[in-house]
């Protein structure tokens, strides 16, 4: 029987046109596949609150880091588009507005303010010490510390163009909302390979709550009613549902990330309450820091011991004006302004939160006026621990 004899070189050659073909194919089809092992280059930070929490503060620590892209609630605008919609049903919205944000892609304000055409038009963006400097702004850079006031004066007339432009030039991203009410909505983004999300929750005292949001009632009013889902109707003891939401959602919160959580969300919560960083200011930011793969730079250093020390820019008003000794009278102030009464009715609709948070509840009113009284109890006996969780999944 003839054999047909096919020369090696032959062979070779079609070997070499088969493997080359393979890895063609390989390369063209494995870029459309997700990556996970790869984490994007970008940090991604959501400080999680609730209105008059102190995170407007905790905002400005972030905020004023050379090496962070800094918005403060952009879901307002979404809140304020679809006002007559409840929270629960506007967590979607807001969800893709925050990731769309981390993501540096700022065509999601078109259908909340399609006339945007300045720096201006955005909300709160002069907190911001990002659009405040180059490339946003020309007349500050990055390592200098930014004024509202200052900012507001100088370039407010830039383009809007510039936040997605200033946004991709930095390592991180952070954005404070006081939106979210259950952490269940974020686990798409906590799951999203194109994001690498971690979240800082931020909790006060909310009787401490109660006696500022005294002072802002005017200004609350229509996020109340979206809380409450009233649409535009009365609702008898509103301030203290409000709470009650407030307060179960920190509670949700809280419990989603500390109980049985999902192994997603390993290393990617922190709970800061807004009493430890006024009594050791220094100490819980270096833990935020930490958290978020920051450094503290020279510059800020003194920064924020002139601010925690009172010896911040003088009489001018400032957007986050805070000092450690006013921050912790102001933190118990509370106990000498608000009434017995109100402090149980704020305790029997928050008892859970105060509990869970760390805070004591008291008795009678000499308990509430006494301040030699503490009552913050050490967070450490109630901080979650990764090293003792264990998950199955």
């Amino acid at each position: 029987m003839a054999r047909i004899r096919i020369p090696s070189t032959i062979v070779i050659l079609f070997v070499m046109v088969q493997t080359g073909f393979l890895l063609f194919m390989y390369a063209r089809y494995s870029s459309f596949m997700p990556r996970s092992e790869e984490k994007p280059s970008q940090v991604h930070i959501l400080i999680l609150s609730s209105w008059r929490s102190g995170s407007s503060f905790v905002g400005q620590l972030f905020s004023q880091h050379p090496s962070v892209f800094y918005l403060m609630e952009p879901a307002w605008h979404v809140w304020v588009t679809m006002y007559q919609n409840s929270a629960k049903v506007l967590h979607m919205a807001v969800r893709d507005l925050v990731r769309s944000v981390f993501l540096c892609d700022m065509s999601v304000f078109d259908a909340y303010m399609p006339w945007k055409r300045n720096l201006s038009d955005l909300f709160q963006w002069a907190v911001s010490r990002a659009l405040c400097s180059a490339p946003a702004c020309d007349s500050f850079q990055r390592t200098d510390i930014t004024s509202e006031m200052a900012c507001k004066t100088l370039c407010g007339r830039y383009p809007f163009s510039k936040v997605e432009e200033a946004c991709k030039t930095y390592s991180h991203v952070v954005i404070k909302e006081v939106r979210f009410f259950d952490l269940k909505v974020l686990y798409p983004l906590l799951t999203d390979p194109s994001l690498n999300l971690k979240i800082i929750h931020l909790v006060r005292d909310p009787r401490a709550v109660v006696k500022s949001r005294e002072q802002s009632v005017k200004a609350l009013a229509r996020d109340n009613g979206i809380v409450l889902s009233t649409n535009g109707t009365k609702v008898e003891d509103s301030k203290y549902k409000v709470m009650q939401e407030i307060c179960r959602s920190h509670v949700q919160i809280y419990e989603t990330a500390t109980l049985k959580p999902p192994n997603f969300l390993k290393d990617r919560y922190l709970m800061i309450r807004f009493e430890d960083l006024v009594r050791d200011p220094l100490s819980e930011i270096s833990e935020m820091y930490k958290f978020a793969d920051l450094s503290l730079t020279p510059v800020l250093k003194s920064w924020i011991y002139n601010i925690t020390h009172g010896q911040g820019p003088g009489k001018k008003k400032e957007a986050f004006k805070i000092t450690s000794r006013d921050a912790v009278s102001v933190s118990q102030a509370w106990r000498n302004v608000l009434s017995f009464q109100k402090i149980k009715k704020i305790q029997e609709v928050c008892r859970g939160a105060i509990n869970m948070l760390g805070y004591q509840l008291v008795d009678s009113e000499k308990e509430q006026r006494d301040l030699s009284l503490d009552l913050v109890l050490p967070r450490r006996q109630n901080q979650f621990s990764w090293s003792s969780f264990n998950p199955k999944h």
